[in-house]
């Protein structure tokens, strides 16, 4: 991979010089291991003048939750492990001759940006944007392999739960089984808390576990995913427990399903975020659901669980080919429950059998 990040890393200079800088800092985790490959805690990556160096507190371990840094690249350790990473590459920078410096402010704090003016009062300051992000959105296939390799570890972990007996047991105790059998099956971790929900707390977006036990008749509501090398994908389901489902469960799962897939179906590249938006919610709306949906349909994955482009209804932009996203539609009843669906995809161009689907556990309704 030292060639891909040395290739990612050159564009970024590129577009920097275009800009008028000399040089770049990168100091939020996810971009940093994306241009370099790891991201040891508290690590900033500086490009140019000169040589790249990725500027550590501490000596990388090389731990998979981290990455492993491009060996190509220079590691400096800094001599003092509290000292800011940030203050000593704008030092470090001025030093090499840079004239200008263009830093991720979206991720420094006011008190670190007056420090790095401190340091090199020399050097300015320029906002390098979102750059770097915008750039992680397509895909490369090593990338996409990894989140395959994510989604099988989901699916496996998400098909063992079911084989057990869920009535009784708790929406905490669920989650934390969960995420334990995610790292059997060789996750980094979760790429997110996941959310187990039961009952009337079913089909909410962001549901916290709680002691809540379950019972029978039940929607039960299960979102996780597994981080494997750093790329995290996403699966949600909703089952019936221990009973045949009712009517109206049967009717807004279906509605629900029908939702998802009209949002799947219209992942292509070309495609409007939010007319991805408007063919899944438009369903839900009609059918009365309107109120209390979700901003957005779903969103990109990759290094962080929640990354552009973002599926809204206000939503400027379209997809790509190998952009990775979830369609995650969901309607929640207060006081009775509800369905979330939501599965990781790959736009994928219709000659190539359009959209790719990675997360594969089955989406019929079970009764458990």
């Amino acid at each position: 991979m030292s060639e891909v990040h040395a290739v990612r890393r050159g564009l970024l200079r590129d577009r920097c010089a275009a800009a008028g800088s000399a040089a770049a800092l990168v100091s939020r985790p996810a971009n940093v291991r994306y241009l370099a490959g790891g991201a040891p805690p508290g690590a900033v990556l500086l490009l140019g003048p000169g040589e790249d160096v990725l500027l550590c507190p501490r000596a990388p371990t090389g731990e998979p939750a981290h990455g492993r840094p491009d060996e190509a690249l220079r590691i400096d350790l800094l001599p003092v492990p509290d000292a800011d990473p940030v203050v000593a590459a704008a030092g470090l920078a001025a030093e090499s001759g840079a004239g200008s410096l263009a830093v991720e402010e979206h991720d420094l704090t006011v008190a670190r940006h007056r420090a790095m003016a401190k340091a090199a009062p020399r050097l300015e300051l320029a906002d390098l944007g979102f750059t770097v992000e915008q750039q992680r959105i397509v895909k490369d296939e090593e990338e996409i392999g990894c989140l395959r390799i994510a989604a099988e570890i989901t699916d496996q972990a998400l098909g063992e739960l079911l084989e057990s007996i869920l009535v009784g047991r708790t929406e905490r105790h669920l989650a934390l089984e969960l995420e334990r059998r995610l790292v059997d099956h060789g996750a980094d971790g979760p790429a997110f808390a996941t959310s187990v929900a039961t009952g009337p707390h079913s089909g909410q977006g962001r549901h916290r576990p709680s002691d809540r036990r379950v019972e029978e008749g039940d929607f039960l509501s299960v979102r996780l995913g597994a981080s494997y090398h750093g790329y995290r994908c996403e699966i949600g389901r909703t089952f019936v427990i221990g009973t045949a489902p009712a009517e109206w469960q049967i009717e807004l799962y279906d509605l629900v399903f029908a939702a998802q897939r009209a949002g799947r179906e219209a992942l292509a590249p070309g495609a409007a975020y939010r007319d991805v938006d408007h063919a899944a919610r438009h369903l839900l709306e009609s059918a009365g659901h309107g109120e209390g949906l979700q901003p957005r349909t779903g969103h990109g994955v990759g290094l962080e669980i929640e990354e552009d482009p973002q599926l809204a209804p206000t939503a400027m932009g379209k997809l790509d080919a190998c952009v990775p996203v979830t369609v995650e539609p969901g309607v929640h009843l207060p006081g009775r429950g509800g369905v979330r669906i939501d599965d990781t995809l790959v736009v994928r161009p219709e000659a190539d059998g359009g959209p790719e689907l990675l997360t594969m556990t089955t989406k019929e309704l079970l009764a458990l």
